[in-house]
């Protein structure tokens, strides 16, 4: 077991015309939130969140960029993600990650944190999720020596493909990726931009595995504890940049 240090996750400078809403947590990608009852219900989803972290123990292996001491470059991490009110719809604050990609030295501290991490692991795959992780995955396989495999959304790669069902409010999605891009034996990482309810990571980390792979870590630059998505992540460890409460 080890201790999870949360992080204050900041918000970026105020935007014009930016106006205070109350609720809570920001969605972004398709989430439902229920808002007229007093408990919010989750669905799997694409979704980052800015709230006030505070320190809470973890009961599986998650483990924090900064569990040995506060790193600065979590702070300019976090305050890069900027956050847009009332979008897709009326009532939502949505957690814009592309001004942390417009920020050189922010984007390169993110991916550093994870280059660091990785490099001298014999780590051969660096899995990227859809679509997200295509975003981070291929300048850290470059770095560390390992090939990118794109995990896609159903019909999007051309050759054959192999599949993990997982699901979804109202029935099931899938993840693929191309038959041979991997091999028996590759050591791997999967990497995406943020783990919320857990279930695409665990669609990745199945498919993988299938194939026999051994999956070092899952690696997310967010992470929203209070969806537990880690649970479905069975044995897998989980390493993350900066994590809300």
């Amino acid at each position: 077991m080890q201790t999870m240090i949360s992080n204050r996750l900041c918000l970026a400078p105020p935007l014009p015309h930016r106006r205070a809403l109350s609720p809570r947590l920001c969605f972004s990608g398709g989430l439902r939130l229920h808002l007229a009852t007093p408990s919010f219900v989750f669905f799997e989803s694409r979704c980052v969140v800015k709230v006030e972290a505070v320190a809470r123990a973890s009961s599986r292996d998650c483990e924090m960029a900064t569990d040995n001491g506060q790193d600065p470059r979590i702070a300019k991490i976090s305050s890069s993600i900027r956050v847009i009110p009332d979008f897709p719809k009326p009532g939502i604050m949505f957690q814009d990650i592309t001004t942390l990609l417009l920020d050189t030295e922010a984007f390169k501290d993110t991916i550093n944190m994870f280059v660091e991490r990785y490099e001298g692991k014999d780590i051969s795959v660096v899995a990227g999720v859809e679509a997200r992780g295509f975003i981070f995955g291929p300048p850290i396989a470059l770095a560390i020596g390992a090939k990118f495999v794109p995990m896609r959304k159903p019909k999007k790669l051309p050759g054959k493909v192999i599949s993990e069902e997982y699901s979804l409010e109202y029935g099931t999605d899938k993840i693929e990726m191309h038959v041979g891009a991997v091999e028996p034996g590759e050591r791997a990482i999967i990497i995406d931009d943020l783990i919320a309810t857990g279930g695409t990571l665990a669609a990745a980390i199945r498919l993988l595995e299938r194939v026999g792979v051994k999956i070092v870590e899952c690696a997310c630059v967010i992470e929203l504890p209070e969806l537990k998505g880690k649970d479905k992540l069975g044995e897998t460890p989980l390493f993350v940049l900066v994590s809300s409460a």
